[in-house]
């Protein structure tokens, strides 16, 4: 494995990371920092500059300069083809971005290699090529008048990004809006900003004009966050995040009428019926269940299986998790990583407290390796034995953790999966084609898969219902959130 500059330099001296603003690096007005932990050895890796209201005003500036200069007007060939070429920079610096990416958050080297650092590039591919693609409507009234469509961008957008996946989500937002010929400030989440700070270098090299995009960290409340969704200049708010987080957005948004595109939080139902493949449901539940850590919006953390196949699976599932290898980021043999920080550590161990307390078994799992006595490292872990109303089933941990419940008929498992506040996916596992179809058309959420998990085509809409969010994303809905259409009627 090859870690190249910026990584390698953490091993000898800190990394501070500045705010990136009209196209430099620039500190915070007041000079205040804050420490970025690396939470596989709990050491400090470097500062952080805090911004807040100042920080946010000098980047929402340079952003409305920049979109009422050229970006706005520039040829949509050429604005496609420097977003194109960032996703080939982020491809070129792949080896960096995700030893970075793996410092920040814990996460496998090998994962952030394998799907964070590429799909990042390819959000940047995609939506270059996308957008030579998209038309508007044209309606003729007999022969009195035309009405045609005319899409146009909406200015300045705030982007507000979260710390599991985070130049993966991030450049999921800038790309569509850069197609659409908008600017951006973005805001990086604050316990993950080194890929973000360096997204800034690799825009200039590729030819993003000066204020195309900005970059301030710093905090939610009464800072940077805060400040961005409250600015009147701001015209549009996409965040992905926790729901409290985002109702209190909404509520700041409120103020200017801004548009907002969520995508939330989600506790999501893996429904397996009898007639499954087990060794096909057993090899993707495993990565549904425990990707990166659990810490993945869309993982499978509510797995319901029909009785039949449930002591089966409970068996071969308990088993297969117990071969996963949890240990240093770095190592290539690991396949779990650490938890984001010590307070969300301590977060997910206080809902295994709890599973206990309401009468959960733990099937394995449940505390830190034995090997490991640094870094937020917590086991896979597996919980029977309790009820579909049990805060354990109902809350999102966002960590290894997930329940296992038996059902007995299609009508109770569909009322189970659809009893919660969340809406976000769901995967089903049958070989019975009608009742494939039958059921996903009853769950309530905004992705559904069938006999597979986390396979995405960027055409399709992407998004929540209920408290798991608002709008879609992904191919034409990006487009639609990230401009403004006019009606032009020309009478004949």
């Amino acid at each position: 494995m090859q870690i190249q500059s910026r990584a390698e330099m953490i091993k000898t001296k800190p990394i501070d990371c500045l705010h990136f603003i009209d196209g430099k690096y620039v500190p915070s007005k007041n000079e205040k920092t804050f420490v970025n932990i690396n939470p596989a050895t709990e050491e400090v890796m470097g500062t952080v500059a805090e911004g807040g209201k100042e920080e946010i005003a000098l980047a929402v500036a340079a952003a409305k300069r920049a979109f009422e200069g050229s970006w706005r007007r520039m040829p949509a060939g050429e604005r496609a083809r420097i977003i194109r070429r960032i996703g080939d920079i982020i491809l070129e610096r792949k080896d960096e971005l995700a030893a970075l990416e793996s410092f920040d958050t814990g996460k496998p080297y090998g994962l952030a290699s394998s799907i964070d650092i590429p799909r990042a590039a390819y959000n940047f591919h995609f939506f270059a090529d996308y957008m030579a693609s998209i038309g508007t409507e044209a309606y003729q009234m007999d022969d009195v008048a035309l009405n045609y469509a005319i899409r146009r961008p909406l200015g300045v957008v705030g982007l507000i990004n979260p710390w599991n996946l985070p130049l993966l989500l991030m450049t999921w937002k800038l790309a569509p809006c850069l197609a659409a010929g908008n600017t951006a400030v973005l805001k990086p989440a604050e316990w993950t900003p080194m890929t973000a700070t360096l997204l800034g270098e690799i825009c200039k090299e590729a030819g993003v004009p000066d204020g195309v995009v900005n970059i301030v960290h710093g905090f939610g409340p009464d800072s940077a966050g805060a400040a961005l969704t409250e600015h009147p200049d701001v015209c549009a708010i996409s965040f992905t995040g926790e729901t409290t987080t985002g109702k209190h957005i909404m509520t700041a948004a409120a103020k200017t009428l801004k548009r907002l595109s969520y995508e939330l939080g989600g506790k999501n139902p893996n429904i397996i019926f009898a007639d499954a493949d087990l060794d096909e449901v057993i090899e993707t539940t495993i990565k549904s269940s425990f990707i990166n850590q659990g810490e993945v919006c869309l993982c499978g953390s509510r797995i319901y299986v029909e009785r039949p196949l449930y002591d089966a699976f409970v068996e071969r599932f308990t088993a297969k998790t117990k071969e996963l290898i949890v240990g240093d980021p770095l190592d290539p043999n690991t396949t779990v990583g650490t938890l984001i920080s010590e307070e969300h550590y301590n977060r997910v161990r206080s809902y295994v407290e709890l599973a206990v307390e309401e009468g959960g078994v733990i099937e394995t799992g449940g505390k830190r390796p034995e090997h490991l006595s640094t870094g937020y490292y917590l086991e896979p872990t597996i919980i029977t034995g309790l009820t579909n109303d049990c805060r354990v089933v109902q809350e999102e941990i966002f960590g290894p953790v997930v329940t296992i419940l038996p059902f007995d008929r299609e009508e109770e498992v569909i009322k189970q999966a659809n009893d919660t506040h969340y809406g976000l996916s769901a995967t089903i596992w049958t070989n019975d084609l009608r009742r494939a179809h039958r059921v996903a058309a009853q769950i309530e959420a905004g992705i559904i898969w069938v006999n597979t998990w986390f396979l995405r085509d960027l055409r399709t809409p992407f998004g929540g219902m209920k408290q798991s969010g608002i709008g879609r994303e992904g191919g034409m809905h990006s487009f639609e959130f990230y401009s403004e259409l006019s009606n032009i009627c020309i009478k004949l």
